[in-house]
């Protein structure tokens, strides 16, 4: 499965499929760009490492790797972002846009109809995660609920966007 070019003003971006060792060589350097979001060397770890077993696309702009999301899937209808990073550079140019808009084709046409993604809720202000969910609302996804208890210290707010 592979995504085919798209254009973003001065970009050209195409996402690929990705998998076993060349996924966390290519995703690795992508999450250390962003350590705002990614600043917790083992949490970090454990998303590069599952990026070589878990179904992961790369976008690439101008044939360098720009950003990259990985999929959960907990069910036979809904599918997890289960990380995504685009790197400093890239950010407000279509990455992430490009990487969903290719992952949602993927996901409809194997038969799934929600996709699900998590991130730090609105209770803990931080303005990065503030542009991060501003990304997640415009590109439609919808707020769900925010829990305690998932992540130490950390509230996680749920999004949910019908495929």
């Amino acid at each position: 499965m592979s995504g085919s070019p798209m254009r973003n003003t001065d970009l050209l971006i195409s996402v690929r499929l990705v998998q076993g060792a060349d996924a966390p060589a290519l995703c690795g350097p992508i999450l250390r760009s962003v350590p705002e979001w990614f600043g917790i060397e083992e949490y970090t770890r454990s998303y590069i490492d599952a990026t070589a077993v878990l179904p992961t696309w790369v976008a690439f702009a101008g044939g360098a790797p720009a950003g990259f999301v990985s999929l959960k899937h907990h069910q036979p209808k809904a599918s997890d972002v289960y990380c995504m990073a685009v790197k400093r550079e890239f950010h407000g140019r279509g990455i992430g846009a490009a990487l969903l808009r290719q992952v949602e084709e993927e996901l409809r046409r194997a038969g799934f109809e929600y996709l699900q993604v998590k991130t730090q809720g609105p209770s803990r202000p931080s303005a990065e995660y503030a542009g991060t969910l501003r990304f997640y609302e415009k590109v439609g996804f919808t707020r769900l609920e925010e829990f305690s208890g998932i992540w130490p210290g950390i509230p996680c707010l749920l999004l949910v966007k019908k495929l």
